[in-house]
């Protein structure tokens, strides 16, 4: 594999650069946000399943799939080709990740038993692959250039191309289901399905063609794996990041797993539930959007404060709308979503950051493992919040497919509104405990480029 020039890692990159690779992340959130937003009730109302095994299902399947993140970064971290050690694995995953999102939404005719080992079994294997895919994806933000800067503006594109995924699937989801199902949904998810996975694999594609790794790692020794997991656990700005990680994604999968059951049962109109969905993705948008301007102006640590103070505050106000307060719902949700486009997007650049951190203090780098351990954080809080909900929807007493009692309706506004907002004040408070200021940062930058241009020059004298 080339190795890249000691100036290189420092280099502002492309615009083209940047939107080929927010593209793998519309690709990767035509799926993801799909698995959030839609597969919880199209296992529940169209495939038969219970919520509460739905529930118990989410939790083992995303944890179990904690252990394979581990595994993947140290796995990314060591491979070795002339792409790189990351954009390999975009290329790949891409078809098996296409292939395994058609199957996991296709609905065979089993008995209860059958349709149970059918759901764990698709779902498992397209979490697996997504795994794969998306973990070096993830941890391409690290390489791709060595400034804080530049990193944050990838960062940005990366989530407004990740919005523009979930908008399209969010926004066109139900209206595709009508139209290639007519009347049969089982027909509609798997036709809508297969069309999102054939355009995800070509983005990926794209992705993998428009990018480069550029940082290389300086370290002066061989690193174990387990000296790269000690190396993790004692990074104090990683074990933050790891915790916010979780709060967030626990944040925004108890409103979009909830949100299709807001709008059929509560609303009584689950066709304005696409319109209500693209909103909120527009706002999230043009949060991802902004960040790096409001970034240069507050500092990371500051506007990531206000955004989430501001998603408490709206989540929990639309605890106090009526069925038909619309206008009430359709601003609060879209206030909360503005806040999670930044929020996310620094998240990620943080991660990077906490890479730096690491090699800054031990010489080592294990950009994959950070990022791995990043988004076992997202997948960890993803899979508490979908089997909370299913277990609390089933408590409150949720039937599918029949008018909800008094009792299931309040458990679905509170898993839309007052337990996503108590879940952002404890990410609040724990972000208070991130280290890294603006000053650090700086001094980080300049002493891992100094590091970097002297193991050049003495390569070059070698």
């Amino acid at each position: 594999m080339t190795e890249p020039a000691a100036g290189e890692a420092h280099v502002r990159l492309s615009v083209l650069e940047k939107v080929g690779y927010g593209l793998g992340d519309t690709a990767a959130n035509l799926v993801w946000r799909t698995l959030i937003f839609f597969l919880p009730i199209f296992y529940t109302d169209v495939f038969g399943l219970s919520a509460a095994a739905v529930g118990t299902l989410m939790l083992v399947c995303r944890l179990g799939d904690g252990v394979t993140d581990f595994f993947m970064g140290v796995i990314a971290d060591r491979t070795r080709t002339r792409w790189g050690k990351f954009r390999p694995w975009i290329l790949w995953t891409a078809i098996p990740f296409g292939v395994l999102t058609v199957v996991t939404f296709s609905a065979p005719d089993l008995d209860y038993t059958g349709k149970l080992i059918y759901a764990y079994v698709t779902y498992s294997l397209l979490i697996l692959i997504f795994t794969a895919n998306n973990i070096p994806y993830s941890a391409l933000t690290g390489v791709l250039t060595s400034d804080p800067e530049e990193r944050t503006s990838v960062s940005s594109y990366r989530f407004v191309f990740a919005f523009l995924g979930g908008l399209i699937t969010q926004g066109l989801n139900i209206y595709l289901v009508e139209f290639f199902g007519q009347g049969d949904e089982v027909r509609g998810y798997r036709w809508t399905m297969t069309l999102f996975a054939v355009v995800s694999v070509i983005l990926f594609l794209i992705t993998f063609l428009t990018t480069k790794e550029r940082v290389n790692n300086v370290s002066v020794d061989r690193s174990s794996i387990k000296r790269d997991a000690l190396d993790l656990f004692n990074n104090k700005p990683w074990i933050v990041l790891f915790a916010v990680g979780v709060l967030f994604v626990t944040f925004t999968t108890f409103r979009g797993g909830v949100t299709m059951y807001y709008f059929k049962y509560y609303v009584d109109n689950v066709t304005i539930a696409a319109v209500f969905m693209v909103v909120g993705l527009l706002a999230s948008m043009l949060g991802a959007a902004i960040t790096r301007p409001l970034v240069s102006r507050w500092g990371q640590q500051r506007v990531m404060n206000s955004c989430i103070l501001l998603g408490i505050a709206s989540s929990a106000l639309l605890y106090l709308a009526g069925p038909s307060d619309i206008v009430v719902v359709f601003v609060l949700s879209a206030i909360t979503e503005f806040s999670t486009g930044p929020i996310v997007a620094l998240f990620f650049a943080m991660l990077a950051d906490a890479a730096d951190y690491s090699e800054w203090r031990t010489k080592r780098r294990a950009t994959g493992l950070v990022f791995s351990a990043g988004t076992l954080s997202m997948k960890f809080g993803a899979a508490v919040a979908a089997a909370s909900s299913g277990w609390m929807l089933a408590w409150f007493g949720y039937v599918a497919n029949v008018e909800q009692t008094a009792t299931a309706l309040m458990g679905i506004r509170l898993l839309f509104s007052l337990v996503p907002a108590a879940v952002g004040v404890v990410m609040f408070l724990v972000f208070q405990l991130y280290p890294i200021d603006g000053n650090l940062l700086r001094r980080i930058e300049a002493d891992l480029s100094e590091r970097r241009a002297g193991s050049s020059e003495a390569t070059s004298a070698g």
